[in-house]
C-alpha cells in the first residue's frame, strides 16, 4: 500500500512583516545635568539673546549686523537640534553615524564663527551711536555673543576629550 505522507505546511505571506511593538524616544533625565548638557542649554539661550536683542532693532541698515543675525540664527537652530538629538537618545541608536566627530567638527566651527561675529559685533557697537536704543541692544547682544562663544569653546573642549577617548579605545 503506497502511503503519501501529509506534511502541514505553513503558508508564508509575500506581505513583509512589521514589527507591532511601538518604540518610544528614550528621554536622558540626566542629560541636562552633566557639562555638556549645561553647556548646550546656555548656547541655546544665550544664542537667542543674541539675535532677539539684534533683531528687535534696525539692523538690516548695517550689513555687519544681518552677518550676525545669519549666524545667531544658524547656530542656534543646529544646537537645538542638536540638543534633541541627545536628550532624546538618538545619537545612542543611529550608531552609522561618527556623533562625537561630528560634534567635534560643529563646536569647532560654531566656535570660530561666534567669535568673528561677537568682534564684529563689538566693533559695529563702537561705531554706533550713544544713547540709542539700537545702541543699548547691540550692545547687549555683543556681550552675549562672546559668552556664546565661551560656550561652544567650552563644548569643543569637551568634544575633544570625548573624541579622543574613543579614538583611544579603538
Amino acid at each position: 500500500m503506497d502511503r503519501t505522507a501529509v506534511v502541514p505546511t505553513r503558508r508564508v505571506s509575500s506581505l513583509p512583516h512589521f514589527n507591532t511593538s511601538t518604540s518610544t524616544l528614550a528621554f536622558d533625565q540626566h542629560f541636562t545635568t552633566n557639562a555638556k548638557g549645561i553647556l548646550l542649554l546656555v548656547e541655546i539661550l544665550s544664542g537667542m539673546l543674541v539675535w532677539i536683542l539684534v533683531g528687535g532693532t534696525d539692523y538690516f541698515h548695517l550689513s555687519a549686523l544681518c552677518w550676525v543675525m545669519f549666524v545667531a540664527i544658524l547656530l542656534w537652530i543646529t544646537t537645538i537640534c542638536l540638543f534633541i538629538i541627545y536628550l532624546t537618545g538618538v545619537h545612542n541608536r543611529m550608531p552609522q553615524i561618527p556623533w562625537t566627530t561630528l560634534s567635534l567638527c560643529f563646536n569647532c566651527s560654531a566656535a570660530a564663527l561666534y567669535l568673528v561675529t561677537a568682534v564684529v559685533e563689538a566693533v559695529t557697537v563702537k561705531q554706533a551711536t550713544r544713547g540709542r536704543h539700537s545702541y543699548n541692544c547691540w550692545a547687549a547682544s555683543a556681550f552675549f555673543a562672546f559668552l556664546t562663544t565661551l560656550c561652544y569653546a567650552g563644548s569643543s573642549y569637551l568634544s575633544y576629550r570625548a573624541w579622543k577617548t574613543k579614538e583611544e579605545e579603538q
